[in-house]
């Protein structure tokens, strides 16, 4: 489960001061669920999730990673967390296995689990025929099929996804939809942020909305056209971040 509390981050500018990236969001997603984060670039979304993946500390408030609290426990959350995004980078003299290899290492997995895992997670993903070739020479789309194997090859309860579909073709971004949708199914709780309408429209049971690191909204799917009077989600999200969008050209 992950569970945030008024959570928040602030940063100094030199020329505009401090800057509240994330400012106090709260919001719960559970086992089996799938929690999209929506919002344009800029809005938070990466900066919200690298609080809950300890890779951030947060300014003021906390969040829990199955029970664990990002400030108190990192460790321990770490442990539970599987963190993948768009722009992680591969060490590129490493072969697609060795890479996934370290990661299970560093997760404290034997070598016999080690191995079972791999096996499973390059066969799944249809990783095999590049499995010993460099990281350097892998396309796009392959890196992010490594990216995927190194962060599930500890099994980890939580998964966060940062905008993972970005820069891949249609095939590479539908294997990952895919993937995201068999961590619901497999009972882990899964945190997506993205500003692809339709992939929130595909993957996600609630949706929050979050524009100058503000959540504005919160809902499924269907609640939120309910409130809103909106069956197209684009719509939805416009008449929802459209007065703040004016209210800071205004200021």
């Amino acid at each position: 489960m992950i569970e945030s509390r008024s959570l928040s981050k602030s940063f100094k500018d030199k020329k505009r001061g401090e800057i509240r990236a994330v400012d106090k969001v709260s919001f719960l997603c559970k086992p089996g669920q799938i929690y999209g984060l929506l919002g344009a670039n800029g809005a938070g979304k990466t900066t919200t999730l690298r609080m809950l993946a300890t890779i951030l500390e947060p300014s003021d408030g906390t969040a829990l990673v199955c029970g664990h609290d990002v400030i108190e426990d990192p460790q321990k959350v770490r442990a539970n967390v599987g963190f993948l995004s768009a722009a992680t980078a591969l060490y590129p003299r490493l072969s697609s296995q060795e890479m996934v290899e370290y990661f299970g290492r560093l997760n404290g997995l034997d070598e016999s689990t080690l191995s079972k895992r791999i096996d499973d997670i390059f066969g799944r993903l249809d990783m095999n025929s590049f499995r010993d070739r460099r990281c350097d020479k892998l396309s796009t789309g392959m890196k992010q099929k490594t990216s995927i194997a190194r962060t599930l090859i500890h099994d980890p309860q939580v998964m966060i996804f940062d905008e993972p579909t970005l820069g891949l073709d249609i095939m590479t971004a539908r294997t990952i939809i895919e993937f995201i949708r068999e961590c619901r199914h497999r009972g882990k709780t899964v945190i997506f942020s993205t500003h692809v309408m339709s992939e929130v429209e595909k993957l996600c049971d609630t949706i929050g909305i979050i524009q100058s690191g503000k959540l504005l909204a919160e809902g499924s799917l269907s609640e939120l056209r309910d409130q809103y009077k909106e069956n197209d989600l684009e719509e939805i999200f416009v008449k929802i971040v459209a007065p703040l969008y004016k209210s800071e050209e205004v200021a």
